[in-house]
């Protein structure tokens, strides 16, 4: 079947419950056993520890939320669906055109870096809380064998040791290198509303998981053959 290179990009929970429900859970060091010594320890440090634990909620598809898909059938132009605001109602509109798309390509081959253990589970859980179903050969829970994922991270090392992440894999490869952002930068450029620019950065972590794939895969050997 035909490759199908896909990417997510993900922000910390914009419900602010969930902000709260973090700030409430943050407890002193357990070498703090005095009441005022807690109580002085949570002034200074309570809210920095539940930032931290708030930012860390954009790799949970459970409170997360999706901005944009980045996809590119094969050989073809990267295409990204992505957020207008920050609203549920946007995000949803992402994933319902992302699994159209999908519908009319067909059967694919879906192809991503950490795909496996990050993107296809996050997408799952924010169909399951936004109520959206997945077409029916979209993968759940798949195996890292399994006939209709290819992830570039496993690919490059099935046992998930140091060294797979997407820039050192495409730095020893001679791929070329991100621009001006990484995936540090994104959330900060949705706060300053730059939509278009995340989708940008989306779209080139696509082109080069296809670079990487194809050279993994030895496509372009097989094509000069």
């Amino acid at each position: 079947m035909k490759p199908l290179y896909f990417d997510l990009e993900t922000i910390p929970a914009q419900d602010p419950a969930v902000r709260a429900e973090l700030a409430a859970a943050v407890q002193a060091p357990g070498q703090y056993k005095k009441p005022e010594s807690i109580a002085e320890w949570l002034a200074a440090n309570r809210e920095a520890e539940a930032e931290a634990a708030w930012l860390k909620t954009s790799f949970d598809g459970g409170v997360g939320q999706i901005v944009c898909i980045g996809l590119a059938d094969g050989d073809g132009e990267p295409h990204c669906y992505r957020v207008s605001d920050l609203s549920r109602a946007s995000e949803q509109a992402v994933i319902e055109d992302f699994f159209c798309h999908l519908f009319d390509l067909g059967n694919r081959v879906y192809v991503g870096h950490n795909i496996i253990g990050f993107d296809l589970p996050f997408l799952w859980k924010r169909c399951m809380v936004l109520g959206i179903q997945p077409p029916a050969l979209f993968p759940r829970n798949p195996k890292p064998w399994s006939e209709l994922v290819q992830d570039t991270m496993l690919l490059w090392d099935a046992q998930q040791r140091a060294g797979g992440s997407m820039d050192r894999i495409c730095r020893l490869m001679g791929i070329p290198a991100k621009g001006d952002m990484t995936g540090a930068d994104v959330w900060p450029a949705v706060q300053a509303g730059e939509f278009q620019r995340v989708a940008d950065y989306c779209c080139d972590d696509v082109r080069r998981t296809r670079a990487m794939h194809r050279r993994m895969t030895f496509a372009d050997q097989r094509v000069a053959a």
